[in-house]
């Protein structure tokens, strides 16, 4: 992996947890009725940072849960037996609900999708969102993310690394050359 350029640091990725935060927040006339759901792996971490900006805009300690998206792939047959399932962790409702899905990257749309099934399967939630940290194009299904940190245009020989001081030891989104 041959990094390209820094995106942003760890005071960007602060600002942009605060900035989408409030977006939230003036959105949906406050944070009654929202849970917020990430995608397994970095769609947690993300997840968990614009829980806590939430929480302490609001006063409020919104519901947090975690999604493995991996039985609703729909390569799953074609992969065969290489896809590991970690489970999910609900442990709340979402009929009536804001779900808010959190991921580090959208790319072609399918992760979301994905995640979109899980939810439907569920219950019925009063609307689902989207919250993605970086949308880097290329779409290959029509979703947008509600809530986005930066729109980065990449070619499909580039990808985009999201960092964080929890796993990786520092925060920080990088564009790389995959070749």
């Amino acid at each position: 992996m041959k990094i390209k350029g820094k995106l942003m640091d760890a005071d960007g990725m602060a600002n942009t947890f605060r900035r989408l935060a409030h977006q939230i927040v003036e959105r949906n006339g406050g944070v009654e009725d929202l849970v917020i759901i990430g995608i397994r792996t970095r769609g947690v971490t993300v997840a968990e940072r614009i829980k806590a900006c939430l929480d302490s805009i609001e006063g409020s300690n919104i519901p947090l849960g975690i999604f493995d998206i991996a039985l609703y792939r729909d390569d799953l047959q074609s992969l065969g037996g290489e896809v590991e399932f970690f489970g999910s962790e609900i442990s709340f409702g979402v009929d009536g609900k804001t779900v808010l899905i959190c991921d580090d990257v959208i790319y072609t749309g399918r992760t979301v999708r994905a995640a979109i099934s899980e939810i439907m399967s569920m219950g019925r939630p009063a609307r689902i969102q989207f919250l993605a940290l970086v949308d880097r194009g290329h779409r290959e299904l029509p979703f947008k993310a509600d809530y986005t940190g930066k729109n980065v245009p990449t070619s499909h020989r580039e990808g985009v690394a999201v960092r964080f001081v929890e796993t990786d030891g520092e925060d920080a989104v990088y564009i790389f050359d995959k070749d």
